[in-house]
């Protein structure tokens, strides 16, 4: 039987101990599981789960359009630090949003130095490139996957 998804994630997290960035990123689609499983770990002592839409939204309500592109990467630190080790963050499409100006990936991995982040990423894996949205969408984003830790739950991967 093939392991669930909480424990595909423990085994990630173990395994980016040993990199320069300890991101793990779960890779899949709206309703693939992500969420669940986030949620499922959030209860292990040191693992904190944290809605980056609404935390991040909340702390950019009253800046000007050029103070929230300046302030995300500041805003985001803050918010993933704190308690625990293990930053679980869900509902990260903030970061796509053109008008902050921030690229998401190397903003999940500064915050990777200093604590193992896990992050879910509605998008997929193909071709040895990670991607999120369209290519014709405003927000898509395309990167090179290989030397990324990527899980990409299967339909059913369960918990």
């Amino acid at each position: 039987m093939p392991a669930s998804l909480p424990e595909q994630i423990l085994r990630a997290i173990d395994d980016a101990g040993d990199l320069y960035y300890r991101l793990v990123l779960l890779a899949a689609p709206a309703g693939g599981g992500k969420t669940a499983a986030l949620l499922a770990l959030a209860e292990r002592p040191g693992f904190r789960y944290l809605n980056v839409n609404l935390e991040l939204s909340r702390r950019l309500l009253e800046l000007s359009a050029r103070e929230r592109s300046l302030a995300v990467p500041r805003l985001l630190g803050e918010i993933v630090a704190g308690d625990g080790h293990v930053a679980l963050l869900d509902n990260i499409e903030i970061l796509f949003d053109v008008s902050l100006k921030v690229d998401p990936l190397r903003l999940l991995q500064r915050l990777s130095r200093n604590r193992t982040v896990v992050a879910a990423w509605n998008g997929s894996v193909e071709g040895g490139y990670l991607t999120y949205a369209a290519p014709d969408h405003a927000e898509h984003r395309r990167y090179a996957a290989r030397e990324l830790l990527v899980l990409r739950p299967k339909a059913g991967s369960g918990l």
